[in-house]
């Protein structure tokens, strides 16, 4: 009989097999000898390690699941979505003291480790396992539904809808899967993609004193509520990560819209590849009949019975091009991505069901196995074709795999260093590293050539075309741009596939026009000399719609943003060129937003109604440090004999007007995000107060937080004159309130909502994420100690040296700060800035530091020239501790 130690060594990882065991017997010693007595247990466990250290670390953290995997792991058949919720019903019993989402992450993990150890053993298919993979997800988006539903069905009531008799009915939901969820083909670390449609326009039933919703505010809220549950990152990380961006309209669209709605979208303004997504498309989760009805309606268009071969082929090879430009700087082999990689087996499949799937309803499979064989069986691939791509798909997916479980992440390459390829080949079951890569060059290789054979040139211009294609003009025209937009490349341009590969602002950006493309530099440049209110002025001059003016406004602001993105990813432009242009271009947009609020006025109200405006600015704003998807913190004031009589209405509607110019979200999306709440009174003051009316609210009213906010007020655009008066009067008004405030006092209220703001956030912090503004030792600890320094000193900003590093340099020489402070202040400042400033270009709006995000951290740490990503988190916790010192002995005082 073979022995423990025996078993071990025959292991892809002995090592940290017997690290885990040392581990486990610390921590559990009675656990440890229970396990020890079954030696088949053992075996599975050791495997499971060997193969995962994710697993490895589950079981760790819970040992009750190894013991519960002794139950599971006989188990030889796929568990269905029923038998999941059942068992998910029974955790959820036993574990009622933990929050929901972190009960589903929970589960998820405890039941992949039944899973996985089928999957290792071989005991299952690669059908079977995604199958089954697929359907756990389905039961915890159910269980989601049923939890979001309740709490929602107890605080609103139920949606209501009436039929065409008048009767009264319930209104349901459907969770809609797309991607390899849609096809029942998830991966252990896919992201779950989906739509969410409701059935019946109408209200809530409303609970006690409450007003019911409509129901398309009750489900937009519900699909929130559902995506928290399933996708909020936990201790031990969210369930899934729920992706939402290929609901109809992307980003910008409701994340829930009824049936009606989204068939109409979809018959009449989808893009071709929008239409190509649903090829994989299912209920996961809620009212199935809603789904079967829906694609009922849009199967016609998915599958025109009129498509030619030629630009269905086409279609599928311009998504193919573009993934390739967005991956051209990848290092390594990526299984996915890659040439020969996964979604070319993919795209084969579906740009051969678009093509014949419409005169053959028998070839409108979403799985990919089973389309690539009904596509054999109608000899559009030969049988060999079939072989290369069946055991492609199988060699590559299951390699997928076992890179994802190495550490639970979303990753499809294999690793460059040798010695972690090598143990990647062992867990392929090669025990040498040459025979493991020689089978994934040989898979790789054939699928490329399948992929060739079909989407060569020559087949798609000798493909004979069916009767002529009907395509809507729109659709035409977008797939069209977006095919121009990527074959304009003159050869591979390297600097594209750069800003593609850092920035996934440019990518958004660049989805709907793909013409940006043209805004990156085929060399290393300067960057030009743009004069951005004269430039965005001339655009919207072309038309007087409004409406047309909005989207001439929103492209032309698209591509200045998408230049300056372009430079600061290539390093092109320093952190505070790139800062300073992203200002210039917001002051130019307020600018010509007033421009064309004036004349709807002018047009609703006659010339004579113009009213005298101010924009005034606050935050990064009012600091002139503009930074990607910063907001636009305004307040508007008007001169109080702007207009006789009716200046506060013509006031208040030129204000709903100007702040539409530039947050509203059209087809061509918006521009920035305008937030007045910090006016004077809140949400609860009018849009727009005259100057006598801010004036002798500041001097009467405001309290601490609001001399602390607005110690950055600058005039921002609208009439430039009376915009300096009120910023010096303002200026004027708070510095002398504060001198009547004692500095203890002024110091504890500046402690007491620093520390406010970051309790308040910490209930919605990830417990790895860092948040670097909000969180301990964060950007809010410099930049209160400074706005409270100006305040105690009467140090007012100047024109010119309003950003922070020259604010702390003005109060080191005037002595407000010691040269120990300023020096933790400002390589603090200096380092989270620069951090955040990547973190923006990089990943996105958030004020949290990714650290699960391995790919992102490496680039930022490149970015900052540093040597990792470890070292990047080193340096954190330095700033982070020497801020925090400083910050409370400022504010100690």
């Amino acid at each position: 009989m073979m022995t423990v130690g025996e078993l071990i060594q025959d292991l892809p990882d002995p090592e940290s097999v017997r690290r885990f065991f040392a581990n486990f017997f610390e921590k559990n010693p009675s656990q440890y000898r229970k396990l020890e007595k079954n030696f088949g247990l053992v075996s599975d466990v050791a495997t499971l390690v060997a193969y995962s250290p994710l697993l490895a670390s589950t079981m760790l953290q819970h040992p009750d699941y190894v013991f519960w995997l002794q139950r599971k792991r006989s188990d030889s058949v796929v568990r269905n979505k029923d038998e999941l919720l059942e068992s998910l019903a029974r955790f959820s019993l036993t574990n009622s003291q933990i929050d929901p989402h972190s009960l589903l992450s929970r589960f998820r993990r405890r039941e992949l480790l039944r899973i996985y150890l089928r999957d290792i053993r071989g005991l299952a298919t690669m059908a079977e396992i995604t199958e089954e993979i697929s359907n756990l997800a389905d039961s915890i988006l159910e269980h989601a539904l049923r939890l979001a539903k309740q709490e929602l069905d107890n605080r609103f009531g139920p949606p209501l809808a009436k039929d065409d008799k008048g009767r009264t009915h319930s209104a349901d939901i459907c969770i809609v899967s797309l991607g390899k969820l849609g096809s029942k083909e998830l991966n252990y670390s896919s992201d779950i993609d989906l739509l969410f449609i409701y059935s019946d326009e109408g209200k809530t039933a409303g609970v006690g004193t409450r007003d019911p919703l409509t129901n398309r505010e009750y489900f937009i809220k519900l699909a929130e509520l559902i995506t928290k549950l399933a996708g909020q990152q936990a201790g031990e990380g969210a369930a899934y990560r729920v992706d939402l961006r290929l609901r109809p309209h992307g980003r910008v669209g409701p994340l829930a819209l009824s049936c009606l709605d989204t068939l109409r979208y979809y018959l009449t303004e989808a893009a071709a590849w929008e239409r190509q997504v649903l090829i994989r498309s299912r209920s996961s989760a809620g009212q199935a009949s809603l789904f079967k009805d829906f694609f009922s309606e849009v199967e016609k268009c998915v599958f025109p019975e009129d498509a030619s071969i030629e630009e269905a082929l086409r279609n599928v090879r311009d998504s193919k091009q573009k993934i390739d430009i967005e991956n051209i700087n990848a290092k390594g082999i990526n299984v996915k991505l890659g040439r020969g990689g996964i979604r070319e087996i993919e795209f084969i499949a579906q740009a051969l069901q678009l093509a014949h799937g419409g005169r053959d309803k028998w070839l409108r499979a979403p799985h990919t196995l089973i389309s690539l064989t009904r596509l054999a069986d109608r000899k559009l691939i030969t049988d060999a074709e079939l072989t290369k791509l069946a055991d492609g798909y199988a060699f590559l997916r299951h390699l997928e795999h076992i890179i994802q479980m190495e550490n639970g992440l979303q990753t499809h390459s294999v690793p460059n260093d040798a010695n972690a390829r090598a143990i990647i080949g062992k867990r392929m079951r090669f025990n040498v590293l040459e025979e493991f890569e020689g089978a994934l060059a040989l898979n790789m290789e054939n699928v490329n050539s399948v992929f060739r054979r079909i989407f060569s040139d020559s087949s798609i211009e000798n493909a004979k075309p069916n009767e002529p294609q009907t395509v809507r003009p729109n659709i035409a025209a977008k797939t069209s741009g977006v095919r121009e937009g990527l074959l304009s490349l003159s050869g591979p341009n390297l600097l594209a596939g750069e800003v593609l590969r850092i920035s996934p602002r440019f990518n958004e950006l660049l989805s709907p026009d793909p013409g940006l493309l043209k805004v990156v530099p085929t060399h290393l440049s300067e960057f030009p000399d743009r004069d951005y209110y004269s430039e965005l002025l001339s655009a919207v001059a072309q038309t007087d719609d409004r409406r047309l003016r909005l989207g001439i406004f929103r492209r032309t602001w698209h591509l200045h943003l998408g230049e300056i993105i372009a430079f600061d990813a290539l390093q092109l432009i320093t952190q505070k060129h790139a800062k300073d242009l992203q200002t210039r271009l917001a002051e130019a947009s307020i600018a010509v937003a007033m421009r064309i609020t004036s004349d709807e006025i002018a047009a609703r109200f006659g010339k004579d109604k113009d009213v005298k405006l101010a924009i005034m600015g606050l935050g990064k704003l009012g600091g002139a440090g503009i930074d990607y998807d910063s907001d636009l913190d305004l307040i508007v004031v008007y001169e109080d004999d702007s207009v006789p009589t009716t200046v506060t209405e013509i006031a208040s509607k030129t204000v709903e007007i100007f702040v539409n110019t530039l947050s509203a979200m059209t087809r061509e999306g918006s521009l920035y995000r305008v937030d007045l709440r910090l006016r004077p009174h809140g949400k609860d003051g009018p849009p727009a107060i005259s100057r006598s009316a801010f004036a002798k609210y500041m001097t009467e009213l405001s309290a601490v937080w609001e001399l602390l906010a607005f110690v950055k007020l600058r005039g921002v655009g609208g009439d430039i004159d009376l915009a300096g008066s009120v910023e010096q009067e303002i200026r004027s008004i708070i510095h002398e309130k504060a001198k009547l405030i004692p500095s203890a006092d002024l110091a504890a209220e500046t402690r007491r909502i620093r520390k406010g703001l970051e309790k308040n956030r910490a209930d919605l912090r990830s417990r790895r994420d860092i948040d670097i503004k909000y969180g301990e030792g964060g950007m809010l600890d410099i930049y209160f100690a400074i706005r409270y320094l100006q305040l105690r000193d009467g140090l007012t900003d100047e024109e010119g040296s309003r950003s922070t590093d020259k604010t702390l340099e003005r109060l080191h020489a005037t002595g407000s700060l010691s040269t120990d402070l300023y020096v933790s202040f400002l390589a603090g400042y200096n380092f989270l800035s620069a951090l955040d400033h990547n973190v923006r270009l990089t990943v996105g709006r958030t004020t949290k530091l990714p650290i699960a995000n391995k790919h992102s951290l490496t680039i930022i740490a490149e970015r900052m020239k540093l040597s990792s990503p470890e070292e990047l988190l080193h340096k954190l916790t330095e700033h982070r501790i020497e801020i925090r010192s400083a910050f409370e002995s400022v504010t100690s005082a």
